[in-house]
C-alpha cells in the first residue's frame, strides 16, 4: 500500500517523464514462451489478456524510478524481465547457466577500463551483483574511452557505471565504493555481504594492484586483469591455487612489500615489469617515453577499451560457470592477427 501510494504521487508529478511499455514487454514475454507460435494481432492480445489473468494492465509490474534523470519507467516483474532480457543470449548461455550466473558477484576496481567492463557483463547479465570501487571522478579528457555524457562530468566515475547499469537493468545489485579501495575497505569489497567469485582489477593505482591480490590470494578469489595494449589478458586463479605467485611471479615477493620505499622512477620500473615492457606495441613504448614529458599519462583507445571489456566479460563468464580457465597471460592483438591474416599479407 505504501508502495502503491508512492507511485502514485510520481505518476502525478508532471516534472517527472513517464515510459509506460508494459504492452510490448509483455507481448516479448508471450512470444518468448510460444516460440514456434506466429502470433495475429487478435491473439497476441487475447494471450495477454489469458497472461493478465483479469489485472489492469497499468497495475501490472513495476514502476522503477531513476531519480537523477526524473524518469518513471513501468517495466515487467523481476523473474519475467529477467526472462526477457536474457531470451537472446540463447543458447550461447543456456537457461540453467544463466540462472547460476545469477547468483554470482563481480568486483571492479577501476572504472575506466572498469567501465566498459561493467556495463558488458551488466547487458550480458554475466552475475547478480557487481561492486565498483574508484576514487576518481569523470575529466573531459576521459571522455575518448569512458562512455557518458559531459553532464557528468566532476560525478565520480562508480556512481556513473551504477546508474547506467540500473537503466540496462534495475535488478542488479550494484555496490559502489566511492573512496576506492583501500585497507580500511578491502575485506568488506572482497567478502561484505556477498563474496567476490571474481575479481577485475584495472586501476592505475600500483599499491591497490598489489594489495588487491594480496587480499584476493588470501580469500581464494580469481583475479583478472586486462590491459589494452595488445589486449593483454591475465588470469591469477588463486581459487584453485593458493601458492599460485602475486602476478605470475614477475615481480619478487620482497618488492610487494616495500612499495612504500619506492621512488618514482622505481615504481616506474615496477610497472614495466609486471607488462612485460618488451612485448608492448611500438606506439606505447613510444608512448612511456613521452610520459611525464610530451604527454600526461600512457594513452587508452575507445576501441581498445570495448575490446577489454568483451574478453574479458567472455573470461569471466567462463571462470564463473567452471570452464576449464588456466593461470596465466595472454594477448588478443588484432595486429598480429591481421599479420598473419593471407588477405592482409596479399
Amino acid at each position: 500500500m505504501e508502495d502503491q501510494r508512492k507511485i502514485d504521487v510520481l505518476l502525478n508529478d508532471k516534472s517527472i517523464q513517464k515510459f509506460d511499455t508494459i504492452y510490448t514487454q509483455l507481448e516479448e514475454l508471450i512470444k518468448i514462451k510460444f516460440p514456434a507460435v506466429n502470433f495475429s494481432i487478435a491473439e497476441m492480445n487475447e494471450a495477454i489478456r489469458t497472461h493478465l489473468q483479469g489485472r489492469n494492465m497499468e497495475e501490472y509490474g513495476l514502476w522503477v524510478y531513476y531519480p537523477w534523470s526524473k524518469r518513471l519507467v513501468h517495466t515487467l516483474y523481476e523473474e519475467e524481465f529477467v526472462s526477457v532480457r536474457t531470451n537472446r543470449n540463447q543458447l550461447k548461455i543456456t537457461k540453467e547457466e544463466q540462472d547460476i550466473l545469477r547468483t554470482k558477484t563481480v568486483g571492479i576496481i577501476g572504472l575506466s577500463v572498469g567501465q566498459s567492463i561493467a556495463l558488458t557483463m551488466a547487458m550480458e547479465r554475466i552475475c547478480g551483483t557487481i561492486k565498483l570501487a574508484d576514487f576518481d571522478t569523470a575529466e573531459l579528457s576521459n571522455l575518448n574511452r569512458i562512455r557518458t555524457g559531459i553532464h557528468n562530468l566532476n560525478i565520480n566515475k562508480t556512481v556513473i557505471a551504477a546508474r547506467e547499469i540500473a537503466e540496462i537493468d534495475p535488478f542488479i545489485d550494484v555496490k559502489i565504493y566511492q573512496e576506492g579501495l583501500t585497507d580500511q575497505n578491502m575485506e568488506d569489497f572482497m567478502l561484505g555481504t556477498s563474496k567476490l567469485d571474481v575479481l577485475v582489477e584495472v586501476c592505475d593505482g600500483l599499491d591497490i594492484k598489489i594489495n588487491s591480490r594480496i587480499a584476493a590470494k588470501k580469500f581464494r578469489i580469481p583475479v583478472i586483469m586486462e590491459t589494452n595494449d595488445k589486449c593483454m589478458l591475465d588470469v591469477e586463479r588463486y581459487d584453485i591455487n593458493e601458492n599460485y605467485p602475486i602476478l605470475h611471479g614477475l615481480i619478487y615477493e620482497a618488492e610487494v612489500h616495500s612499495l612504500d620505499n619506492l621512488s618514482g622512477e622505481d615504481r616506474m620500473n615496477l610497472v614495466k615489469q609486471i607488462v612485460n615492457v618488451e612485448n608492448l606495441s611500438a606506439r606505447m613504448l613510444d608512448s612511456f617515453g613521452a610520459m611525464g614529458k610530451s604527454i600526461r599519462s600512457w594513452p587508452q583507445l575507445a576501441s581498445s577499451v570495448t575490446m577489454g571489456g568483451a574478453v574479458t566479460t567472455d573470461v569471466t563468464r567462463k571462470i564463473l560457470l567452471g570452464e576449464d580457465v588456466v593461470s596465466g597471460r595472454c594477448y588478443f592483438d588484432i595486429d598480429e592477427v591481421l599479420r598473419n591474416n593471407s588477405m592482409y599479407n596479399n
